[in-house]
């Protein structure tokens, strides 16, 4: 019983072979046109610098993300810090602000004398930076720092020691707060770590001390000039007590923004790699059928897709993102393995034949197998182009342009190529010379004559090239090899042992994108995130919660309905209070001086004058017409096992209050939001890709079950490339997501060209296929997978988690293609007695 699906395939075929014909015939034109082509997109390049578009939050970030749709409603309602700098309040900012920030930390304590001494002294020093602007006028800190009653934002420790070490052994330092008579009740567990405590909550000693230096938000210019100049002074400073690590609120985009710097030599190093390898692999000790050439001209191929699908798009005004970078890398690994198809499928045509047919032949078998991997890669990418995150629609539309470029240029400008070098050996020219040579050598020659003028052997049984040493490795050992009962055993339990250590690794996989690892590996940011993740850890953030329209809080009836909502928060197990509540200080407010706030009349009157002398408070109340929009309240949390967890417990507590609408909000959930979308979105773009995959297998593979065993293969690969990240350590992020979507295109590459291989063998049995299509394909199979993997191995060095780690994947991806490619896709068709043509 046979079931074919061969209408389209043959079709195809038939196109390409003329299309071969026709290019075989007039090449010039196709080396010609290709290189103007990509000369002249090649001009978008000068925009370069000005699609760059590497903003954190915009990129790395749900596009859509809720967090960004609370902020824009928090800022809409209540009144921004930037609006009275006599009132900031860095507890209820929208953003990050501005900001210069340090961590001390000490073995032994950082409230020592000597400690704080040294600390007071990095204090004076950086509220002694001066920047110049505009006409030589100098501005210092204090003419720039956020205010709080006409003074800079306080650094409430040192406030509490009045700026004075020695007051540290006279002071009785309450933790987590503590009761300061000038400024009140202060929370202190956001500004020292690792706290020992008597049982009286008596500080006794503390190994981190963090400070803050907040800016006005006004002139971004001018704020970034004073952060930069905070950075090289704790660049250059030097403690022996204490060791310091500092953060500013522009260092996370600047530090990411050196990634791609960080990879740019490398290009070089790689293309030189690329074309060795090529060069090696091509190489046939005929002095007429050696390819050398023909592999330099195929890198050079993959060049010009780089060079026109980028400028094309920078023409086009899309953005180009950092993760972008990382493509050319795989796009040559990609021009390359499909080089090496043709080089393949070039050998096996007949050597009098003309090199019009000699083209057309070898279009005819070459060209399926690279339309398939080409639709398949391509659509991989374009299906992920509806992923939420920027930085992966960048990379994605950036890749699947240049592979189309890449498959273009392989059928034409290689083509051409191709057959010019066909042209050589038909007329038996030397490779590098272009003399002509004998193709027997004569009796008296040398073995140096032999070796340097003799070529334009072939197969006289065939016609076709003398047969490459791998070439017969695959057909005489392994292919016999692997068809025997022991090895497919063996292949087998390879596979379940792989598939299973692949599950487990999936059931551990980690979500989210480590902020630290967006910068280099030198970065003074890792120290900072370090620091603060070893002595912080315990904190989480002052979370917003907002009443979101008009609410009759002077019904003591609906005031214990919020307050039961309240209550509810206060429940989960990451919350630890209510940290402000301007309604709780209100009726505090109203039962000291004895008013009535029973009624609407009465409240609104006395909330007036309540928030005139608690300007702070005011910022918690957005008023219009006398009437309150909204208002809201700030709950204190610990540190969660999960942000994830946190976010969704506080929406989902949000949404079930009788009090509707409430809104919880803090500026780390605009990064939090990726953990609630990177898993859901991950499934559904690979899940929507593989159906497109099969669609495209059964339509080109002309028979339905080998067309489900490359879908098979897809599956397999990505779950074994998901599992072995999370056992490396590597969190599904925008960056991993990016490289499974690679895993994709890779896992079709390698089991769609031997499958259709394998059914287009004229063979009887099916081990006879599977040899057949291992001694065609397994080499250029091999060679592709080796070359990509040498395209993106300098990346294993890079300075970068971000390119490290996409090393890493594209590793597992290649290796584990290889692995269903030659192995286990191989095996598996061995027990498909339907899969034939």
């Amino acid at each position: 019983m046979r079931c074919t699906t061969n209408c389209l395939e043959r079709r195809v075929r038939l196109g390409l072979e003329r299309v071969g014909k026709f290019i075989g015939l007039h090449p010039w034109w196709f080396i010609f046109v290709p290189l103007t082509l990509a000369v002249s997109l090649g001009w978008g390049f000068c925009f370069l610098e000005d699609r760059k578009s590497n903003d954190i939050v915009q990129q790395f970030t749900p596009m859509d993300g809720r967090a960004k749709t609370e902020k824009h409603f928090f800022e809409s309602y209540f009144l921004h810090n930037t609006e009275n700098y006599e009132d900031f309040s860095s507890l209820r900012l929208t953003t990050d602000g501005v900001y210069g920030a340090l961590i001390f930390t000490s073995d032994t304590s950082v409230l020592s004398m000597a400690a704080l001494e040294e600390i007071l002294l990095v204090d004076a020093n950086v509220k002694g930076i001066t920047i110049g602007y505009g006409t030589e006028e100098e501005y210092s800190y204090g003419d720039i720092c956020a205010k709080v009653n006409g003074h800079c934002h306080p650094n409430v420790l040192l406030e509490i020691l009045d700026y004075d070490a020695n007051n540290i052994n006279v002071l009785n330092l309450t933790f987590p707060s503590f009761d300061s008579i000038r400024m009140g009740k202060l929370s202190l567990e956001h500004l020292l770590g690792q706290v020992e405590v008597d049982s009286a909550a008596v500080v006794q000693s503390a190994n981190a001390l963090r400070l803050f230096y907040y800016l006005q938000d006004v002139n971004a210019t001018l704020g970034d000039s004073w952060l930069n100049k905070f950075v090289e002074l704790m660049t250059n400073v030097t403690t022996s007590i204490t060791q310091v690590s500092y953060f500013t609120s522009i260092s996370r985009q600047q530090e990411f923004e050196k990634s791609t710097k960080s990879v740019t030599h490398l290009f070089a190093i790689t293309y030189f790699i690329a074309i060795l390898f090529s060069v090696l692999s091509c190489v046939r000790f005929d002095n007429v059928r050696n390819k050398v050439w023909v592999a330099c001209l195929g890198v050079i191929s993959a060049g010009l897709a780089v060079l026109s699908s980028f400028g094309l798009l920078l023409l086009l005004n899309v953005p180009f993102v950092i993760t972008v970078a990382s493509s050319p890398f795989l796009i040559l690994g990609i021009g390359i393995d499909d080089m090496f198809i043709m080089i393949s499928c070039w050998q096996q045509t007949n050597v009098h034949d003309s090199v019009e047919d000699r083209l057309a032949a070898t279009y005819k078998e070459a060209a399926i197998s690279i339309t398939i991997t080409t639709l398949t890669d391509v659509l991989a990418f374009y299906l992920s182009f509806s992923s939420p995150f920027g930085s992966v629609q960048s990379f994605c539309l950036y890749a699947g342009t240049a592979i189309l470029f890449c498959y273009l240029y392989n059928i034409t400008f290689f083509g051409a190529c191709l057959a010019l070098n066909g042209k050589r050996e038909g007329g038996n020219r030397h490779w590098l010379t272009c003399m002509k040579v004998p193709e027997d050598c004569p009796p008296e020659a040398s073995r140096g004559y032999i070796a340097c003028c003799v070529g334009g052997s072939y197969d006289h049984k065939t016609g076709a090239e003398e047969e490459h040493l791998m070439q017969g490795f695959f057909r005489k050992y392994y292919g016999p090899f692997l068809t025997t009962v022991w090895a497919k055993a063996a292949v087998i339990v390879l596979y379940i042992g792989y598939i299973s250590v692949s599950v487990y690794g999936c059931t551990t996989i980690k979500e989210g994108i480590d902020l630290k690892n967006l910068a280099i590996d030198q970065s003074y940011l890792v120290q900072y995130y370090e620091a603060d993740k070893e002595y912080f850890h315990n904190y989480g953030p002052i979370v917003m919660l907002a009443v979101n329209g008009s609410f009759p809080y002077w019904d003591e009836a609906k005031r214990d309905l919020l307050e039961s909502c309240i209550e509810e928060f206060k429940a989960l197990t990451f919350i630890s209070d209510l940290s402000v509540s301007w309604l709780h200080s209100f009726e505090r407010y109203a039962k000291q001086e004895n008013l009535n706030i029973t009624t609407e009349a009465e409240f609104k009157n006395h909330l007036q004058t309540f928030l005139q002398r608690h300007p702070t408070l005011r910022l918690d109340v957005s008023l219009a017409n006398e009437s309150i929009q909204a208002s809201r309240f700030f709950l204190k949390t610990s540190k969660p096992l999960s942000e994830k967890i946190m976010l969704q417990s506080l929406r989902e507590t949000a949404q079930s209050c009788e009090v509707q609408p409430l809104v919880v909000y803090h500026p780390a959930f605009i990064y939090y939001d990726q953990y609630t979308v990177i898993a859901s979105n991950t499934i559904q773009t690979v899940s929507v890709a593989t159906v497109v995959m099969l669609a495209i297998s059964l339509i080109l593979i002309p028979n339905p079950v080998c067309a489900l065993w490359v879908a098979f293969a897809i599956v397999s690969v990505i779950v074994g490339v998901a599992g072995f990240m999370a056992l490396l350590g590597i969190n599904l992020d925008s960056i991993s997501m990016i490289n499974l979507v690679i895993s994709i295109g890779f896992s079709v590459d390698f089991s769609a060209h031997i499958s259709y291989t394998f059914v287009s063998s004229t063979k009887a049995s099916v081990d006879e296929k599977v040899v057949d299509a291992l001694s065609h394909l397994g080499y250029p199979i091999l060679q592709g997978a080796l070359s990509t993997i040498l395209g993106v191995v300098v990346l294993s060095v890079s300075v970068s988690y971000i390119f490290r780690t996409f090393f890493t994947i594209m590793f597992l991806v290649i290796s584990f293609g290889l692995l269903h490619g030659i192995a286990f896709i191989p095996v598996f068709l061995s027990f498909s007695r339907f899969c034939s043509k």
